[in-house]
């Protein structure tokens, strides 16, 4: 009997490279007694108090939901839930008057959004999106979804863990030649915790202004900086007084998974300056009804909060992010120093660089699948493995042995703290471990 076809797409999936690890440890028959998993940024810590409080108190006779009916929410979401939005960006001291904000099924949904709405007709290499490489994974999985096309600008990570730009002009080459339909920045990066100052993002900026792109920023990770004498760097705080022409065509993608810790309350936003992109892309998500009516409502107590309140908050995260960050950097160069560490300067990851310790033909994905399925190594009296992400798929670049990502890793800080520490012994250990018997 013929069985049914799976289509081409479906045929060519495979998990995500920061799903990798999970999936494959799950299928893993005898397990080692502990496992640390920092290949996925699943923030662990507790979300804001005034999101707790409403969390807690769902049945509440002041809440919408205190008689058991979940109804839907308007497409682009209560208004309560766009002002928490806005509040937060106030609050940081950016001007909100003329943003117009939808809220999404997380930032991952506004990804797609955005890929939808910036990029030529599908199947074609029209108006492609560019991003910079290594980028967050999850825009070329959408864009491959949705059949768009991509291309990068790549960065190298020098010996002292810098990733760093090519220079304005080959980027302008680069635009001359494929003509993007928008620029991705994400200042605050993941995967690579490179922070960009004003200065950079206005370079960039002026390059869209003159191709006539749209300039999307992902903010997922805003107020997590730790470079001193360095100011909070956002989209919003570019105008046509920085840069002529670049009002009326940013956008930028927000969320509560990271900075307020609610991974799995799947809550995001869309906000632009421009009035058409918006409401097209609200009509462009009509046929998704609307997000998460529970989310909007525990996300949407930010709305009330404090200007004190909210950065005292971003101040705590900042600096429980740093302190954790900069302890794990310097136990990794302590451990190993030949290992290419990146510089601790912003978001929750750190990528590590392997090529100056391994032998020839090291690929790093198969090293992730050796923790995963069967590697591990005593640790504080326990069998102990790591979960961490390959990244490869990072990368935009066809030919394997040319591809950065084949000797790096990235780490996530979503553990505890104890566990946190951890991770350098751990790593060292099972990368000393697989090449032995490599």
């Amino acid at each position: 009997m013929n069985k049914p076809i799976l289509s081409a797409h479906f045929q060519s999936r495979t998990p995500s490279d920061v799903r990798l690890a999970q999936i494959r440890y799950d299928k893993r028959e005898k397990k080692p007694e502990t496992v640390i998993n920092v290949a996925i940024g699943n923030v662990s810590l507790p979300t804001n108090p005034a999101m707790q409080k409403r969390m807690f108190a769902l049945n509440s006779p002041d809440s919408p939901f205190a008689k058991g009916v979940i109804r839907y929410t308007g497409t682009a979401g209560t208004v309560e839930c766009q002002n928490a939005f806005k509040n937060i960006l106030k609050s940081e001291g950016f001007n909100v008057d003329n943003l117009h904000v939808q809220i999404v099924d997380g930032g991952s949904a506004g990804m797609e959004l955005v890929i939808l709405g910036v990029c030529g007709p599908a199947g074609t290499d029209e108006k492609p999106l560019l991003m910079i490489d290594p980028a967050y994974t999850n825009y070329t999985s959408f864009a491959e979804r949705v059949g768009r096309k991509t291309i990068t600008i790549k960065r190298h990570m020098g010996e002292d863990g810098k990733f760093n730009l090519p220079d304005m002009n080959e980027i302008e080459d680069l635009i001359k030649k494929y003509n993007p339909g928008a620029l991705l920045v994400i200042p605050y990066d993941n995967p690579t915790g490179q922070f960009y100052t004003y200065d950079l993002l206005k370079d960039l900026a002026r390059l869209c202004v003159k191709y006539n792109m749209w300039m999307i920023s992902d903010e997922a990770y805003r107020e997590l900086y730790y470079v001193e004498g360095e100011k909070l760097v956002s989209i919003w705080g570019l105008s046509d007084e920085d840069v002529p022409g670049i009002e009326g065509r940013r956008i930028s993608i927000e969320t509560a998974s990271k900075v307020w810790n609610a991974c799995g309350l799947r809550i995001g936003a869309v906000i632009t300056d421009n009035a058409e992109f918006h409401d097209r892309s609200v009509a462009e998500y009509t046929a998704n009804l609307c997000a998460n009516a529970i989310g909007q409502y525990i996300f949407g107590a930010l709305a009330h909060e404090s200007k004190e309140d909210i950065l005292a908050w971003c101040k705590q995260q900042r600096d429980y992010y740093k302190d954790i960050i900069t302890k794990v950097y310097n136990r990794f160069k302590e451990l190993e120093p030949n290992l290419i560490v990146s510089s601790p300067d912003a978001s929750i990851y750190t990528v590590i660089d392997v090529r100056n310790i391994v032998k020839p033909g090291f690929d790093s994905i198969d090293f992730v699948l050796y923790c995963a399925e069967k590697g591990s190594v005593e640790f504080e009296g326990k069998e102990t493995t790591l979960l961490v992400a390959p990244m490869k798929g990072f990368y935009d670049i066809a030919n394997d042995d040319e591809n950065p990502g084949k000797t790096q890793f990235r780490i996530s800080y979503v553990e505890t703290p104890e566990n946190m520490l951890k991770v350098p012994d751990l790593f060292v250990k099972l990368l000393r471990q697989y090449e032995s018997q490599r």
